[in-house]
């Protein structure tokens, strides 16, 4: 799809985030972002395939081309308001210090950039206490201060922010 994220790993290339992300957990076992727990595990991927199939695609920049510079805005905070509702409820019953329980887990790592992507297009995030006490709690956290664009590389300034 001429589309990133694409991870070049073990000698393989593979694409996408969620893929990445359970090729990494069934690879590196040693630091485990899936809980034991099976109900657990089923309300990381609810929170993940919300994120992935519902908001995130909709901000992708060559969707946002297609909508055009004049609406891309109204057409982000609508789709990402949309998303935080429904990842908020399904928060408030799996939440603990983070997405699902005390343990950080790939909806975790799924959630923070959606706050970020959140914050660009200039979303009230006040309707959301609980993605923003998780978003707080994750920001100091060194994989995630590691994670944040504008640490990357290639970030543009515009993005650094």
């Amino acid at each position: 799809m001429e589309q990133v994220p694409a991870l070049q790993i073990d000698g393989h290339t593979l694409i996408e985030s969620v893929s990445i992300m359970y090729y990494l957990e069934e690879t590196r076992p040693q630091r485990p972002l899936m809980p034991q727990d099976v109900l657990k595990r089923a309300k990381v991927r609810e929170i993940c395939e919300v994120i992935a199939s519902g908001v995130q695609p909709l901000q992708n920049l060559i969707v946002l081309i297609h909508v055009g510079e004049e609406k891309k805005k109204e057409w982000a905070q609508h789709w990402i308001t949309r998303g935080f509702r429904a990842i908020e409820k399904l928060l408030s019953t799996s939440a603990g210090k983070f997405c699902v329980g005390d343990e950080i887990t790939l909806a975790d790592c799924c959630l923070v950039p959606q706050v970020f992507n959140a914050r660009r297009f200039h979303v009230d995030l006040r309707p959301y206490p609980i993605i923003l006490r998780i978003d707080r709690e994750l920001e100091g956290h060194p994989a995630f201060r590691a994670a944040h664009p504008s640490n990357q590389p290639d970030c543009p300034p515009e993005a650094a922010k």
